[in-house]
């Protein structure tokens, strides 16, 4: 039975009218005005253009409403200024973190102010007193890790926490994995220091009775808000100690709780949880807490997802740090997307799993709390299957699973479209098998779909359904369904938000929840900070309606251009590859990973994966971005891509930033001409065929001094960057002139590209004697070919697919006869790998070739896997190029390295910056090093000088070579070394067996 009556919703009220009133005459504002207005006072960025207004148009939700404009102050002080001339021009306000938001809280009609540039600053740490006070742009695991080194920790860590900010969750009151360890964020804020919009700014915190008397009495705007605070709590007290439910996850509604005077009068963390609509958040001192230095993993499998659920209760007696649950569906969305395979092979057999974590001084201590609750539950009469990790980075990729739930969720192969909505509801632990049986049985009702995983310590439940929001009838359904849904968690007591708060997806609800007098409290606690209601106007409280502010909607209609790319993942539709960036944000992070080197060098939305796709879909609407494939905006914010596509692996709905990059650029200069480093570069396999017949020449004029400068301002390159040179011989004439072997031996064609032909032969000889020493004939093609890959970074696609075709026609033979090709170059073998497929997606020639082809170290680890290699005991350090991580990932490379007995290490995960032409290009050059000096360079700088170097792309080798005294191999040259050397020591003990006198 619920614990309090189920209200119906209830009609728009006198304040709700209020709103949308102020909401309308948002529309009405003199931008122009505003804007110059704030440029006269403010020293951060003031950015009222187009496209700034349409990267902040939508968030992580299914909601759009375009801003006013988008601010980033620098400092307190233009804090101040912004919200006094906003004030001025009445324009309403929104305060925006990393914009991941779920609910529709982080997209507004509105000034959005952005602190994650310039306001991310640490101002103290403090392991004596355990707190930390941050400025609201902090990132939060960079508020963890410098607590980590007093052993202290934030214990709220959502999925998120590697880009989210602590602003952002202060206004959404979020939770994480190790919530159930220390709570929410509300229980982790000692005080805020804030600015309402009328300009009073004052720090908020827990008061005493005498402290509160005190503030009322000496009058004034604090004073006032205080009195009307007391006056709630006095009032609704007793409706809020019965009608707020007293479970661990309850976000929904404001925080009257903390008012009570049992709860300290919290003032701050009244606030926690408020979304933007009452206050900006200025600095907030943040309680750290005990961070157990050891941790291990404890897999726990059941026959389904709500088994997992019922023993809840008894695997939280047991106190873990963490308690997560999985489903079968995320487990085979995984596996559909082919990512995250080493954590689902450490998964025991089941179809719903526990990720239980505990946490403690020591591994020992830690792994003895993980065995006795695995001797509890071994006692049970049907055990359920087990697996304790004790190694770290077995644990981590475990947790990928879970973390990567929301993107992977989102885009299925083979599935229909899912979508926030209802995902994130919570009732108390005990009754959460009941309520995900109830769930899925409405579900199953509606015909819906969705995966079930989440906070399960303290029964926080997450899913993406598949709700049809294209038309009326679907989004009707939509509307009906969570309806039900909240009537549904009501009646067990539950939270319609256990961690994403209300934003628009659920405020439309609360009274369902609360109840009439409690909606009161409501619009009181706020009309208190925010008479003037220009606070995030329209969430959380007089909302607008779940149904309104749709991203998509019943009018969706947007402009489907025809394409070169077939997008065949996307039901051929450009539209909806834009469409796939869902907001996780996962783009905007600072470290690790390979996406986005752009992003992490700026730290701009715009040269983010997300703010990119975001303007792509939004050139798609022709709304604010009007010029569609001539839009300057999308233009400037693609130019700093790297085409690395680290965001087609590392983006979990996998967005596909370089290809739709080649795509519009293609469009962009149709009848125009283009810069000159897209003929120099984008041609490169022209002007190297036509160098090759006079290497020297070609030379003089790329090395001497003057003509070197001359060369470089022709070709639009930067005058730090150093051309390479061209090699006195190229491979394919050496191939040509010497002596085959191997010719009755299986054939394996090698790929003899543009920059290994011309440029470093060596590598292209190092692979032709490797291959032919594990007993291949070698082949190259018999003509002139080029996969063309430079052409894409400019968009010249029309000439990339005549070489394509050139390329089928030509290997036809072999395509036919399954030949392996193999390529030394990872940026060329991706473009057999992704771009062949993607333009010929109905080429059966096509398909055959991108099967048939593969890097050395695949081939190797492969087809050759017979072959053994001699040892090489060295120690090196390992780049992949982008392409390699990204679409054929490092797993071949590295193996065969440690089978042939390299020690190595690979301390850059991202781009090293160079990404072929980009950072030769003149106006490139800045970022190029900025990335490179990111993770690349400072390591191979550090590595000791017998150390190899090693790395298969020619632009990482160069950017290596120019930013360093440094020279990398390739790998086709490291398992040549391997050979030499164990030739040369075959030869030593031959020579050492043989008598003296045998010798003549």
């Amino acid at each position: 039975m619920p614990p309090f009556e189920s209200a119906p919703l209830v009609s728009i009220t006198p304040d709700a009218y209020t709103a949308r009133a102020q909401v309308a005459r948002s529309a009405q504002i003199d931008r122009v005005a505003l804007a110059e207005a704030l440029r006269a006072e403010i020293r951060g960025d003031v950015r009222f253009d187009d496209g700034s207004r349409a990267l902040y148009a939508t968030d992580g939700s299914n909601y759009r409403q375009v801003p006013i404009g988008v601010l980033l102050p620098r400092d307190v002080k233009d804090v101040l200024a912004a919200v006094t001339i906003c004030r001025r021009f009445r324009a309403p306000l929104l305060c925006r973190g990393g914009g991941t938001s779920l609910a529709g809280q982080c997209c507004n009609v509105a000034v959005i102010l952005d602190f994650s540039k310039y306001m991310a600053d640490i101002l103290e740490i403090d392991p004596a007193r355990r707190i930390a006070r941050v400025q609201p742009g902090v990132i939060l695991d960079h508020l963890r890790n410098a607590a980590e080194k007093h052993h202290l920790t934030f214990a709220p860590d959502p999925a998120t926490h590697d880009h989210c900010t602590l602003g952002g969750m202060i206004g959404n009151n979020s939770c994480g994995v190790h919530s159930v360890m220390a709570g929410k964020t509300d229980d982790n804020i000692e005080a805020l220091e804030i600015l309402t919009y009328d300009g009073t700014r004052m720090k908020v915190g827990e008061t005493s009775s005498g402290e509160l008397e005190n503030i009322i009495r000496q009058g004034g705007r604090r004073g006032e808000i205080y009195g009307q605070l007391k006056g709630i709590a006095a009032t609704y007290g007793d409706l809020i100690r019965k009608n707020f439910p007293r479970i661990p996850r309850r976000v929904s509604g404001y925080n009257l709780n903390y008012l009570l005077p049992e709860n300290g009068f919290h003032v701050a963390r009244a606030l926690v949880g408020s979304e933007g609509t009452c206050a900006t958040v200025l600095e907030a001192t943040c309680r750290l807490v005990e961070s157990p230095p050891a941790r291990v993993l404890l897999v726990v499998a059941y026959p389904d997802i709500y088994q997992c659920a019922d023993h809840v209760p008894e695997i939280m007696e047991h106190r873990p740090v963490g308690l997560e649950g999985i489903d079968d569906l995320l487990v085979d969305y995984t596996r559909r997307k082919a990512i995250h395979s080493e954590g689902l092979s450490l998964l025991p057999e089941g179809c719903g799993w526990l990720l239980v974590e505990f946490g403690a001084q020591t591994a020992l201590e830690a792994e003895s709390q993980a065995r006795s609750l695995m001797k509890r539950l071994g006692s049970h009469q049907s055990p359920p299957p087990m697996h304790l990790l004790t190694n770290p980075t077995q644990a981590r990729r475990v947790w990928e699973i879970r973390e990567s739930a929301l993107g992977v969720t989102s885009h299925v192969p083979g599935e229909p479209l899912n979508w926030e909505g209802w995902e994130d509801a919570a009732v108390a632990p005990e009754k959460l098998g009941g309520y995900l049986r109830d769930l899925r049985k409405m579900m199953a009702a509606y015909c819906y779909k969705g995966s079930l995983y989440g906070h399960f310590g303290h029964a926080c439940v997450h899913t993406r359904i598949n709700f049809d929001l294209q038309s009326r009838e679907g989004i009707g359904k939509f509307r009906k369904f969570v309806e039900e849904a909240a009537d549904l968690v009501v009646s067990y007591g539950g939270s319609l938000s256990g961690e994403h708060g209300d934003g628009q997806s659920r405020a439309e609800l609360l009274p369902k929840m609360f109840g009439p007098e409690i909606m009161q409290a409501f619009r009181e606690f706020k009309s208190a900070w925010d008479p003037d209601w220009k606070m995030n106007p329209g969430k959380l409280i007089e909302p607008y309606k779940i149904d309104e502010n749709l991203r998509l909607g019943p009018d969706y209609a947007p402009w489907l251009p025809e394409t070169h790319f077939h997008f065949p993942d996307d039901d051929g539709n450009f539209a909806n590859a834009a469409l796939r960036c869902v907001g996780v944000g996962k783009c905007r992070r600072e470290e690790g990973g390979v996406m986005c080197p752009s992003y992490r060098a700026t730290g701009e939305e715009q040269h983010s994966t997300r703010g990119r796709a975001h303007l792509l879909w939004e050139m798609t609407q022709g709304e604010v971005i009007r010029d569609g494939w001539r839009s300057e905006e999308v233009k400037h914010s693609l130019d700093l891509c790297l085409a690395c596509k680290g965001c087609k692996s590392d983006c979990p709905v996998a967005v596909d930033v370089a290809t739709y990059k080649a795509e519009f650029l293609s469009h962009y200069y149709e009848g125009r001409v283009r810069p000159r480093s897209a003929y120099a570069f984008g041609n490169i396999d022209v002007w190297a065929r036509l160098a090759s017949h006079v290497p020297g020449l070609a030379n003089l004029t790329t090395q001497l001094p003057v003509l070197r400068d001359i060369a470089k301002r022709v070709a639009g390159v930067a005058r730090e960057r150093n051309l390479p040179a061209f090699a006195p011989q190229s491979f394919r004439s050496w191939f040509r002139s010497r002596q085959a072997r191997n010719r009755t031996s299986p054939p394996v064609v090698l790929w003899p590209d543009t920059f290994n032909n011309y440029f470093l032969p060596s590598t292209a000889k190092a692979a032709v004697n490797v291959l032919e020493t594990a007993g291949f004939s070698v082949l190259l093609p018999k003509t002139n070919l080029c996969c063309g890959r430079p052409l894409y970074d400019f968009g010249m696609l029309e000439r990339a697919q005549r070489l394509l075709l050139q390329i089928l026609d030509s290997l036809w033979p072999a395509i036919e006869a399954g030949t392996p090709v193999i390529g030394l170059e990872p940026s060329c073998v991706a473009v057999f790998r992704d771009e062949l497929s993607n333009l010929f997606p109905h080429d059966h020639r096509a398909q055959a070739l991108s099967r048939q082809t593969f890097l050395l170290s695949e081939f190797m680890e492969t087809q050759a896997a017979s072959f053994t290699f001699p040892r090489l005991e060295r120690k090196a350090l390992l780049h992949g190029h982008c392409h390699h991580k990204s679409i054929m990932k490092m797993t071949a490379e590295e193996s065969l390295l440690r089978r042939i007995g390299v020690d190595f290490l690979s301390p850059a995960p991202g781009c090293c910056g160079m990404a072929g032409s980009f950072g030769f290009e003149q106006d490139k050059y800045d970022l190029s090093m900025a990335i490179g000096e990111l993770e690349l360079l400072p390591a191979v700088r550090r590595a000791p000088s017998d150390w190899l170097i090693i790395a298969d792309g020619f632009s990482c080798r160069e950017q290596i070579a120019q930013g360093s005294d440094r020279h990398a191999l390739h790998l086709a040259e490291v398992l040549e070394m391997a050979s030499n050397a164990g030739a040369a020591k075959e030869h030593s003990q031959q020579s050492q067996s043989i008598a003296p006198g045998q010798l003549s």
